[in-house]
């Protein structure tokens, strides 16, 4: 609240926003109280944390650093091993000592280019720009919840399934990664899925009964063509 009363000064707006903050959650039906942080998921954490966050901004800026953060995921960019080590010195001092703040032990780590690294959903390295396996079996997950063998195969499943392909490959296929093959797998899986959905079992030979051209009918997306697209 000290914070955001530097970038705020409507006193109404301000007592709105710390009644959100005291207002507690609902966890499996039972309600506890907050008593410190926002709550995840609420549709004003976002704001708050880039608030929160903004200093750490400045403080790596003024300290001549490169970096990216959306959110609270951050890399710092630095030019060898004792840079970093340094860099991680003085983020954990400024959120710590000033911010009351931990960094996350599991998710923060030094690495070289070469080793590579985790952001946002990709696998970012010297040798390529990949989706995340993490990414991989979110997506997959999406899609076996709707082509459940229990579950008929009508147009409603197809519409289900391309806008989770759209979303996914619009965000994941960018001229500078490296998805091709896997996207090419992921189709493949999702036409498996909706053959076994089809005839209520696995065989391949339904391959042949239920070739490319029929899901290309039904207006089946690949997530390969938005690879082709983003070039």
């Amino acid at each position: 609240m000290a914070g955001l009363r530097e970038e705020v000064a409507d006193g109404n707006i301000l007592d709105i926003v710390e009644k959100f903050l005291a207002a507690g959650v609902m966890e499996n039906g039972i309600f506890k109280p907050t008593t410190v942080g926002t709550p995840q998921g609420g549709v004003i954490s976002p704001l708050l944390a880039n608030i929160t966050l903004n200093s750490l901004d400045w403080m790596l800026d003024n300290q001549g650093y490169r970096f990216v953060r959306y959110a609270d995921d951050f890399v710092i960019l630095c030019q060898s091993r004792t840079q970093a080590k340094e860099a991680f010195e003085k983020v954990e001092f400024h959120l710590t000592g000033k911010l009351g703040l931990q960094l996350s032990p599991e998710k923060t780590h030094i690495a070289s280019f070469r080793e590579g690294f985790s952001f946002l959903g990709f696998d970012i390295s010297s040798h390529a720009v990949k989706m995340r396996g993490k990414s991989i079996e979110k997506f997959k997950d999406k899609i076996r919840e709707i082509t459940q063998r229990s579950h008929n195969f009508d147009a409603g499943v197809v519409n289900k399934i391309n806008q989770v392909v759209r979303g996914t490959a619009t965000y994941f296929a960018k001229p500078y990664t490296h998805n091709r093959r896997l996207f090419t797998k992921l189709d493949k899986w999702i036409r498996m899925r909706l053959r076994c959905m089809k005839y209520k079992r696995k065989w391949k030979t339904d391959n042949k009964r239920l070739r490319l051209k029929f899901f290309r009918r039904k207006g089946l997306l690949n997530m390969y063509d938005f690879c082709i697209t983003s070039t």
